[in-house]
This record gives structure tokens, sequence and C-alpha cells, in this order.
């Protein structure tokens, strides 16, 4: 592990908060802390830059011609009646040719190096041959109206040798591959991927496969969600199982996980009941703070430090997991792979839907479908609001964010609308 974090980070700076100063408390108190290697360009793809990258000669790194044709001066040039001028010479990418004589053309293809005497190129398709008589060179017709540079990528033009093409705490996307691959990079520093266990807490749960349900008992569905999350948020996840409720037991492997893992990830026990013990092996072996948010759904989180290890509790039921991950442990696990805190964009989308009648003072986060209306493209809300409906992540294209202060929700109103892609998660 790299990195350490204050002590009392995750202390709330109050019993209840609102959305907006828990994100507040989490931007101006996580640090990253994860070290930094060397990494192949070839897998690098979702990491985080660890240090800037810089071209070390331009791109492209000579001048050469954008399309195949002619490459000619255009001092040789009448721009309005254009010229004929005899072909002296073939250049082919990859290949060098001598310069030219003065005053004739070079037969060119595209991402050809131009000779230095040359600085002007026309589209094959606009020239003609002009027939010679046998044993002279061949001549080519060239139509007026180019100006000057026609058809010619300049060296540089792209990027400029020394220009800062990616700061620390750039994620690699795969255009991004490209740009490394085009000024030579086989290999990139980046931050080390988080080393993050995800645990699941619960005398009632089993895995899916293991045994068929008796009454009281429901498959774990937070665990495999939860690894698929971390996968986007960059993260080498690892499911350490379901923990049972027995006290000592929670604590010995609560430790160990410590001692391995940068992040320890636990879904149900997320509060004071007597049957979390979570969270009292967590006071006992570290910090521990818990937050009660105002927001629907969740509201109880679990933060916590043991050493140099973070522990976050979420709630039990899906919807509020899937929720609290996106809007709370997402960015925190960005933030602390080294990249800078990401704050998702809102679209301001028409509602397809109305709620009269809501309660005031929390945050809300709907489950919202984009739909197509004869005004546009507007967003409805899933009919259904419970924490432990699947269904309603399933079918939604993301999330409608509901400030505290809104009392009801009319059709055509504009609310803000948080798309699932925007956390890496791609639209059906």
């Amino acid at each position: 592990m790299s990195g350490k974090l204050i002590d009392d980070c995750f202390r709330p700076a109050q019993e209840r908060m609102l959305h907006s100063e828990a994100i507040a408390l989490l931007r101006d108190r996580v640090s990253p802390i994860a070290p930094v290697e060397r990494v192949p360009l070839e897998r690098s793809l979702g990491r985080v830059i660890a240090r800037s990258v810089s071209a070390p000669h331009p791109v492209p790194a000579h001048t050469n011609s954008a399309v195949d044709g002619f490459a000619f001066a255009y001092g040789s040039y009448d721009r309005s009646s254009g010229a004929t001028l005899e072909i002296s010479a073939r250049a082919a990418a990859g290949h060098t040719i001598m310069e030219p004589p003065a005053g004739t053309a070079v037969r060119i293809f595209t991402g050809a190096a131009m000779p230095s005497s040359l600085d002007t190129v026309a589209m094959q398709e606009d020239c003609e041959w002009v027939e010679t008589p046998a044993g002279h060179p061949p001549k080519v017709r060239i139509p007026g109206g180019l100006k000057p540079g026609a058809n010619v990528r300049q060296s540089g033009e792209d990027v400029r040798a020394g220009e800062v093409l990616f700061s620390p705490g750039h994620v690699i996307r795969p255009q991004d591959l490209a740009a490394l691959a085009s000024i030579g990079l086989s290999e990139v520093d980046c931050f080390a991927r988080l080393r993050l266990a995800i645990v699941s807490t619960g005398d009632e749960l089993i895995r899916p496969g293991s045994a068929e349900l008796i009454p009281g008992q429901v498959y774990d569905a937070n665990a495999p969600m939860l690894s698929g999350l971390a996968a986007l948020a960059g993260c080498e996840a690892e499911d350490l199982g379901i923990w049972p409720d027995d006290a000592n037991e929670v604590k010995t492997r609560l430790a160990r996980a410590a001692e391995k893992y940068d992040v320890v990830l636990t879904s149900g026990g997320a509060s004071l009941g007597d049957e979390d013990h979570m969270s009292a092996a967590l006071a006992a072996l570290g910090s521990r703070y818990f937050w009660q948010l105002a927001i629907k759904p969740g509201r109880p989180m679990m933060f916590g430090q043991i050493g140099r290890s973070i522990v976050i509790g979420l709630p039990g039921n899906p919807v509020a997991v899937f929720v609290c991950f996106l809007i709370y442990v997402w960015p925190l696990l960005r933030r602390l792979s080294g990249a800078p805190w990401p704050e998702p964009r809102r679209w301001p989308m028409k509602a397809a839907f109305e709620f009269p009648n809501r309660k005031v003072g929390r945050r809300e986060f709907w489950r919202g479908m984009l739909v197509q209306t004869p005004e546009g493209l507007a967003v409805d809300k899933f009919a259904r609001d419970g924490s432990g409906l699947i269904t309603g992540l399933r079918v939604a294209d993301g999330l409608i964010d509901i400030p505290e202060d809104v009392a009801k929700v009319k059709r055509g109103d504009v609310v803000a609308f948080l798309p699932f892609s925007e956390f890496g998660i791609a639209s059906l």
C-alpha cells in the first residue's frame, strides 16, 4: 500500500448529512493511496496515469500527403489556369526519395513524406494524365483552383514536440491508446489498481447454485453486482464470500482482510443492530463512523479505517447498494486510485411522469428510463420505489436526481438525469 489518509478522514460533520455535504467531505479529505507502476500499453486501458506524458517528437513526425495524387511546388503553378508538369518521381509511404528537379511533380500516395521542395498535393481524381511521345517522361495536368498547402499534413499538425498529452489522474480510454502509441510509447506510468475485498454478511444469505432456498433464506445478489461495479471503477476485486453472524469470526476475518486489501467493501450490517457484528468489529480494530444520509434509497452507511485499509459498509438491499455505490463509493475509489474526484454529469431532461406529493428534506435517486415522446427524448420513472426491486435497476438507463426541496414533479418539468454511462455502464 502507498499513501495514507488522515485518521479521522470519514468522521461526519453531523449526525445526518445532506448529499452535498457528504460529497464535499469526501472530496476534501480523500487523497490517492495507490503506488505507481509501469504498465505495458496493451494492458493500460482504464488505468489512471501517474506521471505527465509529453510528446518526444512531433506527430506527424514528417510532413506528408493526405491523399493519393501529385505533389508539386506552388510556385510552379497558376491558380487560375492550373499547370501541366512533368512527373519526375514516385513517393510511397515508408520510403524516401531524392529531391525532384525544380518545376516537376511527384506521383505521391497517402502518408508518403513530402519532399522539402514541394508544398501542395492535387488529388489524383482531379488530375489528367497527358500523353507524351515514347521515351519522354510522363506528364500530368493539374487543374486550377487549389490553395497553397492543399492536401498536405504538416509535421506537428496533430501534436507538437514537447506538448503534454496527459496529466496525472487521466483515465486511459481506447482513443488515448492511439495517442500514446503515436508518440512511440510502449509503456506508461500508472497508479496501481486498488485491491478491494467484497464481503457479504448475514446468515440468511446463500450463494446462487449452492443449495435450494429454505424459508428465510435469500440468494446473495449484492456480491456479483459489486464485483462488476468495482471492476468498472478500476479496482482488482476479490470476493471473500459470505461471513456468518458470529462476532469473533467476523472480527478475525476483518483483521485479516485489512492487512491485505486497500479497501474492504461490505453489504448488509451497516447499522447498530444486535446482529450487525461488522460494525462492532470495525470499532474494535480501528475507527468507525456511521453516516446517516438524508437520501433515498440508502441512508445508513458505515465508513472506517483499520491501519491503512479503508472499510465501507453499504446497506443490504440491492437497489440501495447500487445507488450508494454509484453516488459515493465509485468516485471515492476513483480518487483513491489517483484520478481527480469525478463528478458525474447530469442531463436536463423533461419528465414523462408525475409525482404529486413528495416528502421534502432528503435527496432521492429514482430509477429512470429514457423514452421517446412527441416532444422529443424524455425520462420516465420506474413505477415502484422498493429498495429490493432489482427489476428497476435492470430496466433503467440511469437515475433521476431529485433535490431535497422539490415537493412535486409535473409531467414536462425538467429534471436532472444521471445516465449509467457516466459510470462506464453500457446502455442496452
